[in-house]
C-alpha cells in the first residue's frame, strides 16, 4: 500500500534541504515550524513522525478539536490572532504564544498563567508594514511594548514574529532584523531575546538571510490548502 502522506516526505526533504542551504550561508540554526491550519491530524502526526517538533496553530477553535488526535512529542505554539477571552481555553495546552501584540493580551495571559502555576513564553508580534488587515503592535510602538510586558512575573519574552508584506519584502524582512536586534542588544530586564520568527512558505529561505531562526511552513509542507470554514 502506498504511504498516503508521502508527498509530505518529499516536501519535507525539499524544505529540510533549502533551510539547510541557507542556515549554512546565514550562520545560524534555524527551526521548522509545521503551520497546521486546515491539515487533519493524521496528516500533521505524520510530519511529526518524520522528525518535526514545532506545531504553529492559527485558530483556537480548531486547535481545540483536532488537539487530542495529536502526537504529544511535538510543541505547540499559537501564532494566530488571539483574543484575550480565548487564552484561558489554551493556557495549558501550548508551550508559546508567538502572536502577542498588546499590554492587554499580555496581561490575560500573565494572570492565567500565575493562576496556573507556570511562566508562558511569548513572542511580540509586529506588523512591520502597517497592514490593516494583519495583527500585530506597530513597529514604533514594540519597544515600549516589550518594556511593558517585561514587568509580568508570569511571561517571558523570547524574540518577536512578524508576517511581512510580500510586495518588497526585503526591506521588510530587513526592517524586523533591525529591530529584533536592537531590543535584543538593549538587554532589557526580564526579556530574552533568543527567537526572530519570520517567513513562511514562499520566502522562508531570504528570512533566514535576515536572522530568522524559526520559520512557519504550511503550504509547501502539506500543500494548497482549503482555507474555507
Amino acid at each position: 500500500m502506498a504511504n498516503e502522506f508521502g508527498y509530505i516526505d518529499e516536501n519535507l526533504k525539499v524544505i529540510r534541504e533549502k533551510v539547510g542551504e541557507a542556515s549554512e550561508k546565514s550562520g545560524h540554526k534555524v527551526a521548522i515550524m509545521a503551520v497546521t491550519k486546515t491539515v487533519p491530524a493524521q496528516a500533521v502526526n505524520h510530519a511529526v513522525k518524520l522528525g518535526v517538533r514545532l506545531l504553529g496553530e492559527n485558530r483556537v477553535q480548531e486547535f481545540l478539536t483536532k488537539q487530542s488526535s495529536y502526537d504529544n512529542s511535538a510543541k505547540v505554539h499559537m501564532i494566530g490572532h488571539l483574543q484575550t477571552n480565548k487564552v484561558k481555553y489554551i493556557i495549558n495546552s501550548v508551550d508559546m504564544i508567538q502572536s502577542v501584540d498588546s499590554l492587554k493580551l499580555g496581561q490575560e495571559i500573565n494572570r492565567l498563567a500565575l493562576a496556573n502555576g507556570k511562566v508562558m513564553d511569548i513572542l511580540c508580534e509586529v506588523n512591520i508594514g502597517g497592514e490593516e488587515s494583519k495583527s500585530g503592535v506597530a513597529p514604533e510602538k514594540l519597544r515600549e511594548l516589550v518594556v511593558q510586558l517585561s514587568q509580568l512575573k508570569s511571561i517571558r519574552i523570547r524574540g518577536i514574529m512578524t508576517v511581512p508584506p510580500p510586495v518588497d519584502s526585503d526591506i521588510f524582512l530587513g526592517r524586523t532584523e533591525e529591530l529584533y536586534n536592537k531590543i535584543k542588544y538593549a538587554h532589557i530586564s526580564g526579556v530574552d531575546m533568543d527567537i526572530l520568527s519570520m517567513g513562511m512558505s514562499n520566502d522562508y529561505e531570504k528570512a533566514i538571510m535576515y536572522g530568522s531562526n524559526l520559520v512557519r511552513i504550511g503550504t509547501a509542507l502539506f500543500g494548497a490548502r482549503n482555507y474555507q470554514k
